[in-house]
């Protein structure tokens, strides 16, 4: 689990880096709009591609750190055995739809590859955009099928 940790830890640390720069962008863009009129062509382009990477790329380091959101409600007086069993499930359930999730954004980058798809203002290769999400997506499949099977660890505190 730790070499899956130390990816997902690098995951989130690349998306923040992306959040980074396009929040950056953003402000020069808003700055020039506001004082000389000039902005920066495609940046709304810009964000929202970034915006969906960057999405898939916290979301391994969010499941290895169980920072998903948990309803408890009907658990909340469950033993200690009964809620771990619950999150192991929960844990397998969730490894399978994000398994099936990078399966399908595997195929919509491959249509978009061959359908040449870009962006209307930049002409940006929205398969760019899918080889991105893939291997996180992967990862976070990985990681919650790793929990699913061996459990959370004692290192992983709520």
């Amino acid at each position: 689990m730790r070499v899956l940790e130390t990816l997902a830890k690098f995951c989130a640390i690349v998306a923040g880096f992306i959040l980074t720069g396009i929040t950056l962008m953003t402000c020069v863009s808003l700055i020039g709009r506001n004082t000389t009129g000039a902005t920066l062509v495609g940046d709304f382009e810009l964000t929202a591609v970034t915006a969906g990477a960057a999405v898939a790329l916290f979301l391994p380091w969010c499941q290895a750190r169980r920072g998903n959101i948990i309803v408890d409600f009907f658990t909340a007086k469950a033993g200690a055995r009964t809620n771990e069993r619950l999150d192991r499930v929960g844990a397998l359930l969730l490894g399978l739809s994000v398994g099936l999730l990078a399966w399908r954004t595997t195929l919509g980058g491959l249509s978009s590859w061959n359908a040449h798809s870009t962006t209307m203002m930049l002409g940006f290769p929205e398969w760019i955009v899918y080889c991105a999400m893939v291997p996180p997506l992967a990862l976070t499949a990985v990681i919650g099928l790793w929990q699913a099977a061996f459990g959370f660890g004692p290192e992983v505190h709520e």
